[in-house]
């Protein structure tokens, strides 16, 4: 019965150690080198995406903005952990009427929180988005 007993136990040791260390897995970083996406509305009927992925011990971030309108000029920021990463100025493109900023930023331990702004300099529109890495 003992014999039993220690076996039960190492049973239930090794799987709260297996469990454990899944959670740990999908916590770090999005599920060990799988990338993370958000998308949503911003203020006016433009679209925004932001897309998170390991790129050789980086992050690469990449945001996406769609007003479906070519020309209008828009200023964007990435964040990371609450400060501002890179900024600039980009203008919507035939055919869609969007753009997109790719960027790396440094991976920190544990959970790294990325952001984006846009602003519609002419219409005042803006998107923001966020997202946990």
């Amino acid at each position: 019965m003992f014999p039993l007993l220690s076996r039960a136990a190492a049973v239930a040791m090794a799987a709260a150690i297996t469990i454990g260390s899944a959670g740990l897995a999908a916590a770090d970083h999005g599920g060990g080198g799988s990338d993370v996406r958000r998308e949503g509305s911003c203020s006016g009927s433009a679209h925004w995406k932001l897309k998170v992925k390991p790129d050789d011990g980086r992050l690469a971030v990449e945001v996406e903005i769609d007003s479906n309108r070519r020309g209008q000029v828009w200023s964007w920021r990435i964040l990371h952990d609450g400060f501002t990463s890179y900024r600039g100025n980009r203008t919507t493109r035939a055919p869609s009427g969007s753009f997109s900023v790719e960027r790396r930023v440094v991976d920190m331990s544990g959970s790294d929180l990325i952001g984006l702004r846009a602003k519609n300099s002419a219409t005042g529109q803006t998107c923001r988005g966020h997202l946990a890495y």
